[in-house]
């Protein structure tokens, strides 16, 4: 099941990532007096890197501060989305699906989805232009494997890799979701290399393109560049989730 948060302009009342994060740490000064440690923790939000990995395209991937809150949806209404839907967790705090919709709102995308009172959570059904079919659904993963319940009920912390992804599934089963790997630094003329493997179980993964060439056996592939700058690679295979991207400096 995934979740979904509401589309931007249907926030009833938006509040920027740096106003939620000053006074997070101006919560966090008053705390020993007022507050418990654990509800100060539970308000104070994180960053965490998403990635909306859509139809054709890379739709969004930068990291994110985000906390839990109330999500909107047009399909689904205003629900909290704080991790303490259907009884997940015991404290609020930041989750998946309030952090796709704190990236819809960075990034300028939209997305929208149903609401169910059954599981308290939201199912994703749109992101940006690509929306669900009888056959292509949206998934979610964390930290590159497939969320176990939905982005409300799935809590998330500092640094996590929050994925969002149309078509997520082959025959009911989660498709792996890539992951590149590769130096920082590269040459011109001078090769690298790079590896490609399912970011779940370190599986390499061959048969995969990746900056103009394709991964062998072993999950690698040799990399040329032929001008300085700094390079973008990603790679994609059939039966397969887009990999995260891999930013390299190329010196001439």
């Amino acid at each position: 099941m995934t979740s979904s948060p509401a589309a931007v302009g249907q926030w009833l009342a938006p509040r920027h990532h740096a106003t939620r994060l000053v006074f997070a740490l101006v919560l966090a000064l008053i705390a020993p007096a007022a507050l418990t440690t654990q509800a100060v923790a539970a308000s104070t939000p994180v960053m965490v890197n998403v990635r909306v990995e859509g139809a054709t395209t890379t739709i969004f991937e930068d990291p994110v501060v985000t906390d839990g809150h109330d999500v909107t949806t047009a399909a689904g209404g205003t629900h909290v989305c704080d991790g303490t839907n259907n009884n997940a967790n015991p404290e609020p705090g930041p989750t998946a699906t309030a952090a796709l919709d704190d990236a819809a709102r960075s990034g300028g995308f939209t997305f929208d989805g149903t609401f169910s009172s059954q599981f308290d959570d939201f199912f994703i059904t749109r992101i940006g232009s690509d929306e669900q079919t009888d056959t292509a659904f949206i998934g979610i993963f964390l930290n590159f494997e497939p969320t176990p319940v939905g982005g409300c009920q799935q809590r998330v912390g500092s640094g996590d890799e929050v994925l969002f992804a149309y078509d997520a599934f082959i025959e009911g089963q989660p498709k792996p979701a890539l992951a590149l790997t590769g130096p920082n630094v590269a040459t011109v003329g001078r090769p690298i290399l790079v590896s490609v493997t399912d970011g779940a179980t370190g599986e390499p993964i061959p048969g995969a393109t990746v900056g103009g060439t394709t991964t062998g056996a072993d999950g690698k592939a040799t990399v040329t560049f032929e001008q300085p700058g700094i390079a973008r690679l990603k790679s994609e295979r059939s039966g397969a989730i887009r990999s995260n991207s891999l930013f390299i400096k190329v010196k001439g």
